[in-house]
This record gives C-alpha cells, sequence and structure tokens, in this order.
C-alpha cells in the first residue's frame, strides 16, 4: 500500500510565456542571476513539503541549460545543503549521471552525505540522454552500446566501493588501482574512506525501456516509472517482478517501484485540465523530442510504434493514460487507490512538478494534496 508520498522537482526557473503557443523552449535563454533562483526555489519548497509531511523531495542532474528546464549539476550537494535547512524529508538523486562522474567519485562524495545527513539522501543513478552533457564531459551518448558498457562497469566500481572493506577492479575502462609503488610496496587493492554508514545503500534507477529491466531487477536496484501510460506501467512492474525472480528475489506486484505522476487539484477535472494545461504542454515542448512519451495504445503498443500515435500527447491523452491524475481530492483519492488494488507491493508515489508550473501554485497544490488526499492514505492501514 502506498504510504510514501514525495515530489519531483527537476530543477526549472519560473518559466514566461509557457504553453503550446508560448516561447519555443530552443528559444529560451535566461541570464545567471534568474537561472540560480532555482536553488532558492528548491529551499522553499523542501520546508514547505517537511513541514507538510511528505517523504523525499527528488531532484535531477543536468548541465548548460540556458534554457532554464533543469539547471541542478549535483545533486548530492544540493540535497546535503537542503538537510540542513529541514528536519526529517528526505532527497534523492533522480539521477546522477554516472557516466559523467568517476565512481570513486562519486562513491565519496555519496558516503560523506549519508554522513552527514544521518541517511537522508537518496542514491540514484543513470545513463543520461542529453548529447550536449554526456559527450561534453568526455563520455559516449551517441554510442548507446558504448554508454551501455561504460555504465555498467561504473557500477561495478560503485558497488565494490560501497560494499567492499578493500577493493580492486580491472576493466575496460578502469584499473583500480594503478599498480604503483606505495610507502615501500606495490598497491593492488584500495579503500573507500568513508563508506556510507546506511549499507546496502538505497539505489534507484529509471526504467525508460525493457532493456533497462533484467539489469536492475536482478540486482536489486529499485526502480522509478514516471509519467507512464497504465498499460506501460503494467508492463513495467510486471517485468521487473519476473526479472527480480530470476535472481531468486521474490517481490510483491509493485515492490521496489515508485510510481510516479502528473498533478493537478480543483474542484472539477474540466477545471483542472483547463489550469494545468498550458504547463502540461510546456513540458513536452522540451522532453517530448528526446523521447519521453511513454504512452500505449489499446493493445499495448508504445506510441511512436507503427499504427500508433507520433505526436506531442495532450493532457487529456494523459488523463486517459492515466498517467496524470486531475480533478478534486476524491476522484484522485480514487485514483490512488485503484493502483493500490492492482499493485500490492506499491508504497511509493511520487508528483511530478510540471515545468511550466510557477512555485506559489505548487506550493498550493502540495498543500491541498497534503490535506485532503494524504490522509486517505496512513501508514499501518
Amino acid at each position: 500500500m502506498i504510504t510514501k508520498f514525495s515530489a519531483l522537482y527537476v530543477g526549472q526557473i519560473e518559466l514566461d510565456n509557457v504553453g503550446l503557443a508560448g516561447t519555443p523552449a530552443d528559444a529560451r535563454r535566461y541570464p545567471n542571476e534568474r537561472l540560480a533562483e532555482a536553488f532558492h526555489t528548491a529551499k522553499d519548497i523542501a520546508q514547505h513539503m517537511d513541514e507538510l509531511g511528505y517523504y523525499c523531495l527528488w531532484t535531477a542532474e543536468h548541465h548548460f541549460q540556458h534554457e532554464g528546464y533543469e539547471v541542478f549539476p549535483n545533486l548530492i550537494l544540493l540535497g546535503t545543503w537542503l538537510a540542513t535547512q529541514t528536519r526529517r524529508l528526505k532527497f534523492g538523486c533522480a539521477f546522477n549521471v554516472l557516466p559523467m562522474w568517476h565512481p570513486l567519485r562519486l562513491a565519496e562524495d555519496y558516503a560523506a552525505a549519508d554522513i552527514m545527513t544521518n541517511g537522508r539522501i537518496i542514491m540514484g543513478v543513470g545513463r543520461g540522454y542529453h548529447t550536449r552533457e554526456v559527450e561534453t564531459f568526455g563520455a559516449p551518448m551517441l554510442d548507446n552500446a558504448a554508454n551501455q558498457e561504460l555504465f555498467e562497469e561504473q557500477m561495478e566500481v560503485l558497488l565494490k566501493a560501497f560494499n567492499e572493506e578493500s577493493f580492486s577492479h580491472h576493466g575496460r575502462h578502469y584499473r583500480i588501482p594503478p599498480p604503483v609503488p606505495y610507502r615501500g610496496y606495490e598497491l593492488r587493492e584500495v579503500t573507500l574512506v568513508p563508506r556510507p554508514i546506511h549499507r546496502p545503500v538505497e539505489m534507484w534507477q529509471p526504467i525508460a525501456s525493457g532493456k533497462t529491466l533484467p539489469y536492475i531487477a536482478q540486482r536489486g536496484i529499485k526502480g522509478m516509472v514516471t509519467l507512464n501510460g497504465e498499460r506501460i506501467f503494467d508492463q513495467v512492474a510486471r517485468a521487473y517482478q519476473a526479472e527480480a525472480a530470476k535472481a531468486g528475489r521474490s517481490l510483491a506486484l509493485g515492490e521496489n517501484l515508485c510510481w510516479g505522476v502528473g498533478l493537478y487539484l480543483a474542484d472539477t477535472q474540466e477545471e483542472a485540465i483547463r489550469r494545468v494545461e498550458p504547463y502540461h504542454d510546456e513540458r513536452y515542448k522540451w522532453f517530448a523530442p528526446f523521447g519521453f512519451v511513454r504512452y500505449a495504445d489499446a493493445e499495448g503498443r508504445p506510441w511512436g510504434t507503427p499504427g500508433t500515435p507520433a505526436r506531442q500527447p495532450t493532457i487529456r491523452d494523459g488523463v486517459e493514460q492515466k498517467a496524470w491524475l486531475c480533478g478534486p481530492p476524491s476522484l484522485v483519492i480514487e485514483g490512488i487507490r485503484e493502483f493500490e488494488r492492482r499493485y500490492p507491493g506499491l508504497d511509493q508515489m511520487m508528483i511530478h512538478w510540471a515545468e511550466g508550473m510557477g512555485p506559489k501554485e505548487f506550493r498550493e497544490q502540495l498543500t491541498w494534496f497534503a490535506r485532503e488526499v494524504m490522509p486517505a492514505f496512513p501508514p499501518g492501514r
């Protein structure tokens, strides 16, 4: 049953002239003073969520985005600071883009944050999808196979560093440690200092395709499934459960997954759709070209495959696909309960902050949801 309610803030500034007919995404360019505003917004939203009893604020790592949609380059640093400004709220990394990191540096940074915040930073890793970012940092993105190979070796190093007292690694990309003389002996192993004190490390990864599922499910990595249509989510949940079973891990359907949805509360569904529509459309102006339309037709075929829609989705598509919950609290509660019935192992729900919505309005939505929806899902039911 769902007991942990979180929100995703990818780091957008308060955008102007939003909506389908608004400023084209690629035409947006903001000065540094505006881009820096997102950090103060994150602090304000985190403190508000903390007071309201939310579980976690997830943020996203991105670079070079003068367009203003995603401006947080370091999630561990951000989360550690936000933990000093709040009392209980956790801060999730959605996601540290591993090909842009040295895995030992990421491991050290996370371990330090884990200690300094007493376990309030949640680890998340991803392979990336922006060529501008990943290729600029010297890692492959255009070559998908090379990106995957690098990522999987980095994960080997990361997990060894977290879990072993001392370790070595000899792969295609990393030789740790190098065979160098050190204080009269040849170096053969190293120890991550410090290691996280909360082990095993809870780790999350986005599930964007079926190719990801075997890798994460069989290794005990948890999966985030965000703004997917109900048929796609169902396919993912069942495949994740089956792949975990192959590794000897027996999971209830939906267990170790987080269900991410769009949300807008209003007195009626029509009013909610009308008000959130420009924010929804602004999101897909930026994200649709990256392939982030994860809906399916009546036969379960993903959009974009032959015979299915291949266009930018509308908010009504999202509501029909049950990727967006729009309407009064009673309708949203019923939508959440329906997912609980289908997926008895599911315990986490994450609200996606639509990129075109301003901070003041999102605060109001968080307040309304916390006061009239979350009490319907108390722990220990």
